[in-house]
């Protein structure tokens, strides 16, 4: 077996019997006279770390009430000092840890354990406020500034966010009650929002009643998202399970989601400011989604598109009682792109629509946007699709003189609900073709019949991010008795 002694592992060792002898640096305290007893777990990442601490050494007291922001940024501003020598990991133990916002630094984990709780204050003093996204001009629920997120990080190197299926409660029903009252001065917060970041993991925790968006990366690369279940009520307002936004090189799998908005949506910026700001969202892996949004989509790409989404790979997609499968959502003024989309293997059970794009979505951050400003449509692909107790098979709404373009599907039955549409296929201004599809589709995608298109192909090539893989690491802690 291996332990961790860097970011790199390259020692091998026999952990169990290192317990009977292990004399490690402990990073914060004295040691007690009392006796001492070691155990450790295991965890993966893609970074192991050489230093460690726990929550409790700074203060910490995990009892639901006591407020511990200081706690956690005392931790992670103490071992941001070892980022040089191996990184460092903070783990939080079992309990419920009350917090505000913190910051994370580089070559850093954060590790919750199987019975931790972090649960997020409702005092809106505990969220500094921070300027707009510059690709978003203005925060998503107000003008001006925006709330920090309860996890937060800025240009950083080397961060990962994990734990044994410990729990983030976000405590959302304040913010969503202020929301709806139009009682809000500021952009609700995100459970976790890294920005200007590289290599970057989230994985293997429950994330339940965000306030908004739960999980929003922007303008980062190399991004893993792994094994979370993301739980919030289905008429909760924009609680996005997984926003990828002007991202390159990300994957998201093996993710289980309930959401009030988009399980997954796929950004890069508003209107006249993401088309300055200009950096897309592109290489992008789902796979293995399971998903439940009775008023928004499974995957959404867009509305906010405006540096561009491309090269975007969905497969092995489950969807149960969910308004519509891949949608695509974007309207005059966007600019931008969205183009070389791939689905394969999506399986729908009660769906309002299978497929569904619109270039007419609207909602824009102000009046100085540009009507010239049209976004190009391009190159989707969808194939291998079952579905049922649907009641329509596809919305597809294309803009007037710039139509959506070489849009193929494949594959794709749908079993219909007994409330079904009349009209199955609703089609303006697209254009592309079909193949074993049914029901029978569109005029404006003819049917090619079998055997006579290559299926619209899924690319068999990978991409960076899928190489990018988790090792076996090591947390050692001492109970003194």
């Amino acid at each position: 077996m291996e332990l961790w002694t860097s970011a790199r592992r390259s020692k091998v060792i026999d952990v169990r019997g290192l317990l009977g002898v292990l004399v490690l640096f402990y990073t914060v305290g004295v040691e007690s006279r009392k006796s001492v007893k070691w155990d450790y777990f295991e965890y993966a990442a893609l970074s192991c770390r050489a230093h460690s601490a726990s929550v409790s050494d700074f203060g910490g007291v995990g009892d639901g009430t006591t407020a511990n922001t200081k706690a956690f940024q005392a931790a992670i501003d103490h071992l941001s000092q070892f980022s040089s020598e191996g990184g460092s990991i903070l783990y939080v133990p079992p309990g419920r840890w009350l917090t505000g916002s913190f910051n994370l630094t580089s070559y850093f984990t954060l590790y919750l354990d199987k019975d931790a709780v972090l649960l997020a204050s409702q005092d809106e003093s505990e969220y500094p406020l921070i300027e707009p996204l510059p690709s978003y001009g203005r925060g998503r629920d107000a003008d001006g500034a925006r709330y920090s997120s309860l996890i937060f990080g800025n240009n950083l190197t080397d961060v990962i966010i994990t734990g044994a299926n410990g729990t983030i409660d976000g405590q959302g029903e304040l913010w969503w009650t202020k929301f709806r009252a139009g009682e809000l001065n500021y952009t609700r917060p995100y459970l976790i929002e890294i920005m200007f970041s590289t290599n970057i993991q989230i994985s293997n925790l429950t994330l339940i009643n965000s306030p908004s968006w739960n999980v929003h990366p922007v303008y980062c690369s190399n991004v893993v998202v792994q094994g979370l279940t993301i739980l919030a009520p289905v008429r909760s307002p924009n609680t996005d399970g997984i926003n990828p936004d002007s991202c390159t090189n990300t994957r998201i799998e093996d993710c289980y989601i309930v959401s009030g908005d988009d399980c997954v949506a796929v950004k890069s910026g508003w209107d006249e400011y993401g088309i300055s700001f200009g950096m897309p969202t592109k290489q992008l892996v789902v796979r293995r989604l399971t998903c439940i949004s009775p008023t928004s989509a499974v995957i959404a790409l867009g509305s906010e598109m405006s540096g561009g989404i491309e090269d975007v790979r969905a497969e092995d997609i489950t969807a149960i009682d969910s308004e519509s499968g891949v949608r695509i959502k974007t309207a005059v003024g966007r600019g931008g792109y969205v183009k070389d989309i791939y689905v394969r293997g999506m399986t729908l059970k009660t769906m309002k629509w299978v497929f569904w794009m619109t270039g007419n979505y609207g909602s824009h951050p102000d009046n100085n946007y540009d009507p010239n400003a049209i976004p190009v449509i391009q190159n989707i692909n969808y194939r291998d699709v079952v579905a049922e107790n649907v009641t329509m098979a596809a919305k597809l709404e294309g803009i007037a003189g710039d139509p959506f373009t070489g849009i193929c599907i494949s594959n794709v039955t749908i079993g219909l609900a007994q409330n079904s549409k009349k009209l199955q296929w609703n089609c303006t201004d697209v254009a592309g073709i079909t193949s074993e599809v049914n029901p029978k589709p569109c005029a404006l995608l003819p049917d090619q019949g079998p055997g006579k298109i290559r299926g619209c192909n899924f690319p068999e090539d990978s991409l960076p991010v899928e190489n990018m893989e988790v090792q076996t690491c090591y947390f050692f802690r001492k109970h003194h008795w």
